[in-house]
């Protein structure tokens, strides 16, 4: 039995368990969630997971945990995924709307007030990220940033189609226009799409 086998056949023993977790019952959850991310790990070390609300299916993401080397052990862990009639079984941290203030340790920043411009070197798309009150030893404002990316973009997006990330302040001066956080999903996939049409033509 393959590894991904031995992982699902675990799940399906605790799924009634797994399905009515209670996330106000903190000691029981813990319990659970340690089991839950030592399976994983034993497929990868690197492997994450979340879950969503229970109804009326609840969402099981797999995630690489952004480590670009274990997306395959990502995407054949769903693959062998059974047929599971209460879960919605999804590969990678998919895109969200942030619409809320991120807090990372003492730092909180509100998306709202987080610009954006594209960078296009002809190959693979790139970002400036202004972030108010950024400084390159911030580690904290680091983190929060790539969190932001990785809910506006996603984490399949982020580690694949993303190359350069450069995170400034305001007030620095750059080329290339600037757009709201809110703008960079549709606008990124554009600029995606336009680079993969190069290539094609080229190819």
């Amino acid at each position: 039995m393959t590894a991904q086998e031995e992982f699902w056949k675990w799940f399906i023993q605790h799924e009634a368990e797994l399905f009515a977790l209670d996330p106000d019952r903190e000691a029981e959850r813990e319990r659970v969630f340690d089991q839950l991310a030592g399976e994983l790990q034993k497929v990868d070390p690197d492997l994450t997971f979340e879950f969503g609300p229970n109804e009326p299916r609840r969402e099981f993401i797999v995630s690489a945990g952004g480590v670009k080397r274990a997306f395959p052990a990502v995407a054949s862990l769903v693959d062998a995924a059974p047929p599971l009639d209460r879960w919605q079984v999804t590969a990678f941290r998919p895109r969200r709307t942030v619409s809320n203030v991120v807090q990372f340790r003492e730092k909180r920043v509100d998306p709202r007030d987080v610009q954006f411009s594209l960078l296009d070197n002809g190959k693979m798309a790139g970002i400036h990220l202004f972030i108010p009150g950024f400084r390159e030893d911030d580690a904290d404002l680091k983190q929060i940033g790539y969190l932001l990316l990785d809910e506006t973009l996603g984490e399949y997006d982020v580690e694949s189609r993303l190359g350069l990330i450069k995170m400034l302040p305001p007030d620095v001066r750059t080329n290339g226009e600037r757009y709201r956080l809110a703008e960079l999903p549709a606008l990124f996939d554009q600029l995606v799409a336009r680079l993969e049409g190069r290539s094609g033509r080229a190819s």
